[in-house]
């Protein structure tokens, strides 16, 4: 049977990030990819314009819909924007264990819009952090997890041991933030450090980098790979996709998700 995947996320009008993002990773992945949207956002390479989020009741039958008829091998959560769609996500997610979980903790978009109101990053941090298999945060995401500031690889060190505390086994600690010819990111599970290194490529074109990183690892898991690998494959097809973008839009635009396959013509 072919692997599923759910994606748990907002619609990004622009296509470079969100739910449409995911899926056309998952589709890269050749994977079956299925959605939960969580809220419809306004918005282009230049940002963030609106957002809706739906009725928490609403988000939560569509995984029931999903999970009930066609069934999930891996789930990926991205943009949730409040506590109650938390809560609802979180109450789903006990209902499936032994499936895998990638958590990419949306907080902001590129251009510094808000994505999850400031008083629900304590019930992401306490409800979903125990229900995640692998975390993704970048610098700012584990800054507000964590309540201290992650500027550097030793404060990222810190930070992924705080998160492993919360009771994920794998946290992926991003660091795109960093200065440096290196994007560099930090694995850590069980105690065990593992940096994860690739060139910097020198473009505005990282739109949706996060989600299609998070989505990536979710493909992977469903294809029944291990968390490590998954996640390796992740980094190294991202950083192709980068490579590839197709320079759309006037700000930061997306990345080219199906960069290894054939053009149709």
């Amino acid at each position: 049977m072919i692997a599923r995947a759910l994606t748990i996320a907002g619609s990004d009008s622009g296509g470079g990030a969100g739910i449409q993002a995911d899926l056309k990773t998952f589709m890269a992945f050749s994977v079956f990819g299925m959605s939960a949207i969580t809220a419809i956002t306004v918005q282009n390479t230049l940002g963030v314009y609106q957002v809706q989020a739906l009725a928490p009741d609403l988000v939560g039958a569509q995984i029931d819909a999903v999970v009930s008829d066609l069934g999930v091998d891996a789930i990926k959560i991205g943009m949730l924007f409040s506590q109650p769609i938390i809560e609802a996500v979180a109450e789903r997610l006990k209902q499936l264990p032994g499936i895998p979980v990638i958590l990419d903790p949306v907080m902001r978009a590129k251009g510094g819009a808000p994505l999850l109101d400031p008083g629900a990053e304590s019930s992401l941090r306490d409800r979903l952090l125990p229900l995640a298999t692998v975390v993704t945060p970048n610098l700012p995401e584990a800054s507000a997890l964590v309540g201290f500031p992650v500027l550097t690889r030793a404060d990222m060190q810190r930070a992924a041991a705080a998160l492993a505390m919360a009771g994920v086994p794998y946290v992926l600690v991003k660091g795109g933030h960093l200065e440096g010819e290196q994007a560099s990111d930090l694995l850590l599970h069980q105690g065990r450090e593992t940096w994860l290194e690739a060139p910097r490529i020198d473009t505005p074109h990282t739109h949706g980098t996060g989600c299609t990183l998070s989505s990536a690892i979710a493909a992977g898991a469903a294809r029944g790979q291990t968390v490590e690998e998954a996640i390796r494959l992740a980094k190294d097809y991202v950083t192709h996709a980068i490579e590839n973008a197709p320079a759309l839009g006037h700000g930061h635009g997306p990345l080219l998700h199906h960069w290894g396959q054939t053009p149709w013509i």
